[in-house]
């Protein structure tokens, strides 16, 4: 019987061992590559299916110890030996109802499941989170936000791998949907790709006839506040900037992001521009091409690499994206397995031209963009100037982004993209600055219409409704750098956006006469002489925390410069009196959140990896 026991234990296929990882490594990308495949290394194949198309579902579908799974999957509709070895697509959507950028993803689902069905694949949904940045801003509930795209990620990830889906369908709406759901499909590396729920269309004035969008909104209180606009004038504005489903409507941070993923190849040509009520199309072609990267075994991973990443830099600076762009394409990064620091991003910075005329800071919006031939035509005219550094990056059709785009235009005479000889700044405005005021990195959005430099006088708070009071009560000096500290990754906690300050000063006429500095971020629909992600944050003990109202603080974003004037002597004196605040929460999601996120220089992820930052 010993002997009976020992022959079938000689017979049974091995596992491979679980890869492991040095901590003590001084190499942190190599660190991440070992345990990049950390799904599989846990939720493998089961032996024999490696080679398989339903090589993840087989496992639960095609072997006589699972019978209890393939019971529970009947009733779900997959009722039959057919059924059962056709491979599985989890169709994962961030639908809910309470945001005009996610409220119609769940009838986009509908549609996404009918064509992958008939591929001969078996699609399954399912629903994650979302917090609508819009909704949320200038409240509390802003540091949910950021913590938002790492849950996303996570729960995408967890049913995805738990289930053992051959491939992954991702349906995002919102800011941090994008940036969430490419995280998740990074990790899980298995044949996937994200439809975007499309840009909302733009709001109308019925007294004026002016085209509006949500940024009006914004800026609406700081119009109040100056007496720019009556009351009744900023009730219409609310009442029409949002007419429908979609996201908001300028390059902000949703539809930044979303050109970023269609310009790495993850999404399917149009899907960044084309409105929220215009996807049936796209939805209908996503079949094919699931199936197609489930048969040929084409996964993220084979997609994107270190020259995605470059052309999505040099895309989010053409196009006039948003600040977020910096912070999600590094955590996208670390899902990715690829060494992308800030010196990448100054380096391709550089060498690219802003060129569309976008709002927040230009005249359109993506619905002109998508009328006027849409990301393929932007793509197309950088590859045309030299612009796009890698056109032969693949996308997920296995053919290069160069290919793909070959064919598209912009028309002769439209006013969105201007020609490379013709730029609106020469150099990208994504700048990645640091100094004495913030030795691990900062990043600005500087256009040049605010100018490259600004110094001034310190106005410092401790938070932002401390600012907004000042404002109201008509305190903000023209000339000074506002500050806003103790609202970083951990200070905030969840680094909340500052677009209600930077709206409201633009409202009240001080957009253009004050800088903003803070180690919080800054929404897509910010404009002016704004400067985030101040590294260390505040609540670290950066030198952030120890400035006082009257330092004067320099912006230099020629030189990529920024300062602080106090002397040493006095600077470690107000260190010694400095004492760390006390977290801000100590349960709860935030409470985790603030124990696990990582500087900004590291994209804020929640899954660093031990001895990564040594």
């Amino acid at each position: 019987m010993a002997m009976r026991r020992t022959l079938r234990a000689a017979a049974r296929p091995q596992r491979p061992a679980a890869r492991r990882f040095d901590t003590s490594s001084k190499d942190p990308v190599a660190n991440y590559r070992d345990v990049g495949g950390v799904v599989d290394a846990y939720v493998n194949p089961e032996p024999g299916d490696a080679g398989k198309p339903n090589k993840y579902s087989a496992t639960l579908t095609q072997h006589a110890r699972r019978g209890g799974a393939q019971a529970m999957l009947v009733p779900c509709g997959v009722d039959s030996a057919a059924k059962l070895a056709q491979p599985q697509v989890g169709i994962a959507s961030v639908w809910w109802e309470g945001n005009p950028c996610n409220m119609h993803l769940l009838e986009l689902s509908e549609e996404v499941k009918a064509s992958v069905a008939a591929e001969a694949l078996v699609p399954l949904r399912y629903n994650t989170v979302g917090v609508s940045d819009a909704i949320s801003m200038g409240t509390g509930g802003m540091r949910y936000s950021l913590q938002s795209r790492d849950v996303i990620a996570d729960s995408v990830e967890t049913v995805a791998a738990a289930q053992f889906y051959d491939g992954l369908v991702t349906i995002a709406g919102c800011d941090k949907n994008m940036p969430g759901c490419m995280m998740a499909m990074g990790r899980l590396n298995r044949p996937a790709l994200m439809v975007y729920g499309g840009t909302i269309r733009r709001g109308k004035l019925p007294s004026s006839g002016r085209t509006i969008n949500i940024v009006d909104a914004f800026e609406g209180y700081g119009k109040l506040v100056a007496g720019a606009i009556s009351p009744q004038e900023r009730a219409e504005t609310i009442a029409c900037a949002c007419p429908g489903a979609g996201a908001c409507g300028g390059m902000y941070t949703a539809n930044t992001m979303a050109t970023v993923v269609e310009a790495m190849g993850m999404s399917l040509p149009y899907s960044a521009c084309t409105p929220a009520d215009a996807k049936s199309d796209e939805c209908g072609r996503v079949g094919a091409a699931m199936r197609d990267m489930i048969d040929q075994n084409r996964r993220p991973r084979d997609i994107c690499d270190k020259r995605s990443f470059l052309n999505a830099i040099a895309v989010a600076n053409c196009v006039g994206g948003s600040t977020n762009a910096v912070l999600h394409l590094l955590a996208m990064a670390r899902a990715f397995a690829v060494d992308l620091t800030y010196d990448d991003f100054e380096d391709v910075r550089r060498k690219t031209p802003v060129l569309c005329d976008m709002k927040p800071w230009g005249a359109h919006l993506m619905e002109d963009l998508h009328d006027a031939g849409g990301v393929p035509g932007v793509l197309s005219r950088m590859i045309d100037a030299g612009a796009l550094p890698h056109p032969d990056a693949l996308t997920l059709s296995g053919a290069a982004l160069g290919d793909v785009v070959r064919d598209a235009t912009l028309p002769a005479g439209h006013a969105i993209m201007r020609p490379v000889d013709d730029p609106i700044k020469a150099s990208g405005h994504l700048t990645v600055l640091a100094g004495s005021l913030a030795p691990d990195g900062a990043v600005g959005k500087i256009t040049g219409k605010e100018g490259m430099v600004f110094r001034g006088p310190a106005q410092v708070f401790d938070s932002e409704p401390a600012m907004l009071d000042a404002l109201d009560a008509g305190l903000i000096r023209p000339g000074a750098v506002v500050v806003i500290r103790y609202s970083g990754p951990r200070g905030g906690p969840g680094m909340p956006e500052m677009l209600t300050p930077t709206s409201a000063l633009m409202g009240a006429g001080l957009g253009d006469k004050c800088a903003v500095l803070t180690d919080g971020r800054f929404s897509g629909g910010t404009h002016g002489f704004a400067i985030g992600h101040v590294s260390p944050e505040a609540a670290d003990g950066g030198p952030i925390a120890l400035l006082r109202d009257g330092d004067v603080v320099t912006i230099d974003a020629e030189r990529r410069l920024i300062s602080h004037d106090v002397g040493d002597a006095d600077l470690a004196a107000r260190r010694a009196a400095w004492t760390p605040p006390a977290p801000r929460v100590t349960r709860g999601a935030l409470a985790n959140y603030y124990k696990s996120v990582s500087s900004p220089k590291y994209g804020c992820v929640t899954d660093m990896i031990p001895g990564f930052e040594s």
